[in-house]
């Protein structure tokens, strides 16, 4: 008398196979059919284990005897094998149809149908310095220490371990003044923009005159109006501006202005600050690689300045990698609630398991011996591409250089266009400075190359700087 079921479920439970068992002949001869036709459009590929002949059976509802005996035709054709242990799989013999081959999507860069050779394309760090060992062994902690509520409905405010260690970070590392309950995480900057101005910020919004096309396009669908503010060598002009004047938020880079470079003043901070206070109005401060500086003293956030009257934003999209949606919006008291409303009643974005990884990353020291580690590197990456330009092309000057992970080369008047022609066709993949400037901004128009230095891998990185020397050298000489 065979053994039911339920008295040892476990020993009976297999893989999920789906089959369409139907047509003439009965159920055995509508599996042997349905299971060929799986092999056959290598849906099933050789070596794929078949469930054991009782669980399909219970999963089909058929008889057990029927499986089995299906089971051993299809051994018999040599669709199928069978050994003690290792269970029926699919034959390695049998040769699936060939399954058409998705096209490629392919971004070529213009007068290079191959694409770029070389990525010196700003906002990317480097891939393959992402710290996989150390993130896996968080991941492991973070997995056994979790609470099972954490495998629950997500919350939107995010989990109040990464928020924990987020407020501690932040205010040990750029000055942030906050409390884990006035955290919200989210997946990113242009994610919290949308939040933000989703029905919690209205407008007009004062940018910077250089900026991310992206970030305005964000508020533009917003139906938010933006007003630019002009930019010198010491960033955002906010002292006395018409454009501030007339706006409702403003959305600036102070440690490092995106991209052009450089610090906020202390002075142009406090007359951010004042603007704020004195019509009620918020500032947005996007810390986007707030933590890599290489000749200068750590620039804190304005954020700490006054908590009630900045929201700040930072993410691990520069530090860590891009692919881990993770970021964070500090913001004061009375627009957590509003912020979270827009946000919904369960995270959608930001998966649980990241953050609580990230939440042990950053406790564990690991995250602050990866910012460390990376900033060697890319300083090293820096250096490499001064001396170069020095050597090869000293008629074009590196700025903003101080910090962060591109430079911005001051080119001749007259000559970008040219130049960045010159860089594709030498396989290089790059910004031109003119693609970040505000189109409402009256600020004079500047020549120059935004260069990323953190992309490349390390063995492709002398290359890519030998060919932007050669593209510069034949076009701006």
């Amino acid at each position: 008398m065979s053994t039911p079921i339920a008295d040892d479920p476990a020993r009976w439970i297999g893989r999920d196979l789906h089959l369409e068992v139907s047509g003439a002949g009965g159920r055995r001869a509508g599996l042997i059919r349905a299971i060929r036709e799986a092999i056959r459009s290598g849906r099933l590929g050789p070596d794929t284990p078949l469930p054991p002949y009782r669980s399909l059976a219970a999963d089909l509802g058929i008889a057990r005897n029927t499986v089995a005996d299906a089971y051993a035709e299809l051994v018999a054709e040599g669709w199928l094998t069978a050994r003690q242990g290792s269970g029926t799989r699919v034959a390695r013999r049998a040769e699936p149809l060939a399954a058409p081959r998705p096209r490629a999507r392919v971004r070529p860069v213009a007068g290079n149908p191959a694409g770029p050779t070389y990525n010196l394309r700003q906002g990317q760090p480097d891939a393959a310095s992402f710290p996989r060992a150390a993130w896996v062994a968080s991941a492991r902690r973070a997995l056994n220490a979790a609470p099972s509520e954490a495998f629950g409905p997500g919350d939107p405010q995010g989990r109040p371990e990464l928020r924990a260690a987020l407020a501690d970070y932040l205010a040990r590392v750029r000055g942030v003044r906050t409390h884990p309950d006035r955290i919200v995480v989210c997946s990113g900057f242009a994610h919290a923009l949308r939040l933000l101005f989703g029905g919690v910020l209205r407008g007009p919004a004062a940018v910077e005159a250089y900026g991310l096309a992206f970030h305005r396009s964000i508020l533009a669908a917003a139906s938010v109006r933006t007003l630019p503010l002009a930019i010198d060598e010491h960033g955002a002009d906010t002292a006395g501006s018409a454009a501030l004047a007339r706006a409702r938020v403003a959305v600036l880079t102070p440690a490092h202005q995106f991209p052009t470079g450089g610090p906020l003043p202390p002075e142009r901070r406090v007359a951010a600050l004042d603007w704020a206070r004195a019509g009620g109005g918020i500032v947005v401060e996007d810390d986007y690689d707030g933590e890599f500086r290489y000749d200068r003293r750590p620039v804190g956030a304005v954020q700490g300045m006054d908590p009630d009257r900045v929201i700040y934003v930072g993410s691990v999209s520069k530090s860590l990698s891009p692919a881990i949606r993770l970021g964070w919006m500090v913001l004061p008291g009375h627009l957590v609630e509003d912020v979270l409303a827009v946000k919904g009643q369960r995270e959608a974005w930001a998966g649980v398991t990241d953050q609580l990884t990230l939440a042990d990353f950053i406790e564990g020291g690991h995250y602050d011996r990866h910012i460390r580690r990376m900033r060697q590197r890319y300083r090293a990456r820096r250096d490499h591409l001064v001396a170069a330009l020095a050597e090869h092309a000293p008629h074009v000057s590196a700025t903003g250089i101080a910090a962060g992970l591109h430079a911005v080369l001051q080119l001749p008047p007259g000559t970008e266009p040219a130049t960045v022609a010159a860089a594709e066709r030498e396989g290089l993949a790059l910004d031109a400075l003119s693609t970040f400037r505000h189109p409402d901004t009256d600020s004079p128009a500047r020549d120059g190359l935004v260069v990323g230095y953190a992309t490349p891998p390390d063995h492709a990185y002398p290359a890519a700087v030998t060919a932007l020397c050669r593209a510069l050298a034949s076009a701006t000489a």
